[in-house]
């Protein structure tokens, strides 16, 4: 069964913790600017080195991030994500080639914020794209802490 924007934008204030904070009037606004899409399991949503124009909501299934290495042809797993996690973020912020691979590892259903509807979003709602760009620099947040814990237990 395919899912309008609005059908998943009315699961998002409960599947994903950081939109908690958006009202479900926010949700009927924030719809249009996003898209669904079904991805299926060994599907490739980006490549690294890839120009990046959208970020992705998890919905449903799992997908794997890798980063080459030094080593030709070598990548490392750098995360694996699953309901509820925002993925290619640094897209609507710097705008550089993506810096990672993403991969499906299930069939996946995902919510797509195109880096130009963020824009859109910012100019016809600003008080509601700084709660939804709140949230993204949340998970940011947190995943970096995880990370420097990672990178501290190494030592």
């Amino acid at each position: 069964m395919n899912q309008t924007p609005a059908d998943v934008c009315a699961r998002m204030k409960n599947d994903l913790r950081f939109f908690r904070f958006i009202t479900e009037a926010d949700n009927a606004v924030l719809a249009p600017y996003f898209e669904c899409r079904q991805a299926a399991a060994g599907d490739i949503l980006w490549k690294e080195g890839d120009m990046a124009a959208f970020a992705a909501f998890v919905m449903t299934g799992r997908v794997e991030e890798k980063k080459n290495t030094e080593f030709e042809g070598r990548q490392v797993v750098v995360g694996v994500y699953s309901q509820g996690a925002v993925i290619g973020e640094f897209s609507l912020i710097d705008g550089l080639p993506r810096a990672v691979t993403a991969a499906c590892l299930d069939d996946a259903q995902l919510l797509l914020l195109p880096k130009e509807n963020l824009d859109k979003l910012l100019i016809d709602h600003p008080e509601l794209g700084i709660k939804l760009l709140k949230g993204v620099l949340l998970t940011l947040s947190i995943r970096l802490r995880k990370s420097f814990e990672r990178l501290a237990s190494i030592f």
